[in-house]
C-alpha cells in the first residue's frame, strides 16, 4: 500500500524545513485548524511564497488545463478546496493561457490572508499578472464540510482536491464523505472533481464509491515525484 499524508511528504521543502514541519504534526490532528493557523503563520515567514503537499502546480497542469479545455463554457469555474498555501491557484491563474475563474477556499483564516497579499501585491509586492486578461482569483475563509456561504450548487466545472480528503479524513471518514459531499453539490453537471493523493486505488476507490453513488470513478496514476507516486482520482456525473 503507497504511504499516505500521515507519512509527511511536504514537497521540495529544503531537508531542515521538512524536519520541523514534521515535528509540528507530530501527534496532532491534519482536521486540527489551529494546526493549520500555526503552521501558515510559519511558513509565511519563509522566502518561499507558497507551500505544497505533494506537489505543485508544473506537476498538475498536464491534467487540469485538458479538463478546463473539455468546459462548454468560455470562462471555467474552478474551486481548488483546502487550497492552503499551495501554488495550484496562483499558477493555474498566472499561467492558464485561457480565461479562467478561480476561487481558492481553506478553513484556516491565515492561509486565506497570507494567500490573498500574494495575489493583491500587498506589503510592497508586485500584484500577480492573470495568464488571460479575463482570469479572475480570490481566496476565501470556509468550512470544506460546508461549502454553503461560498458555493452554490452546480456552479464550478472544476474542483480540485489536493490533500484535503487526506487531511480530513484524518479526523474521522464522516468528515470526509462531508467534504466529498460538498464537493459533489457544487459541481456542474458535466464537471469532474479531482482528487490528487498519495492513498493507494486499493484504499481510495471504495470509498468514493460508496459516497459518489450514481457517478463514475476513475483514477491515473501520476508520477513518479521526487520518488513517489501519486494518483488522480476523477469524479465525474455518469451518463
Amino acid at each position: 500500500m503507497a504511504a499516505s499524508l500521515g507519512t509527511l511528504h511536504v514537497g521540495t521543502l529544503a531537508v531542515g524545513a521538512r524536519r520541523a514541519f514534521a515535528g509540528s504534526l507530530a501527534g496532532s490532528s491534519l482536521a486540527d485548524r489551529c494546526l493549520w493557523d500555526k503552521l501558515h503563520a510559519r511558513y509565511r515567514l519563509d522566502s518561499t511564497p507558497t507551500f505544497d503537499w505533494f506537489f505543485g502546480y508544473k506537476e498538475a497542469q498536464g491534467l487540469l488545463l485538458p479538463l478546463l479545455q473539455e468546459a462548454r463554457t468560455t470562462c471555467p469555474r474552478v474551486l481548488d478546496v483546502g487550497c492552503g498555501t499551495s501554488s495550484l491557484c496562483i499558477g493555474l491563474y498566472t499561467k492558464c493561457p485561457h480565461p479562467v475563474d478561480i476561487m481558492g477556499v481553506d478553513f484556516s483564516p491565515v492561509a486565506v490572508a497570507h494567500m490573498s497579499s500574494l495575489l493583491e501585491g500587498r506589503q510592497g509586492q508586485t500584484p500577480l499578472c492573470p495568464g488571460h486578461h479575463a482570469s479572475q482569483l480570490n481566496f476565501k475563509q470556509a468550512d470544506v464540510k460546508n461549502l454553503q456561504p461560498v458555493a452554490s450548487s452546480g456552479s464550478f466545472h472544476l474542483v480540485v482536491d489536493k490533500g484535503t480528503w487526506d487531511a480530513v479524513a484524518r479526523g474521522g471518514l464522516p468528515g470526509a464523505y462531508q467534504l466529498l459531499s460538498e464537493c459533489l453539490r457544487v459541481l456542474s453537471p458535466q464537471g469532474t472533481l479531482i482528487q490528487f493523493s498519495d492513498e493507494d486505488p486499493d484504499v481510495r476507490l471504495p470509498c468514493l464509491e460508496q459516497g459518489s453513488q450514481g457517478w463514475t470513478v476513475t483514477v491515473q496514476e501520476l508520477g513518479p515525484f521526487r520518488g513517489i507516486t501519486y494518483f488522480a482520482y476523477l469524479i465525474q456525473r455518469s451518463h
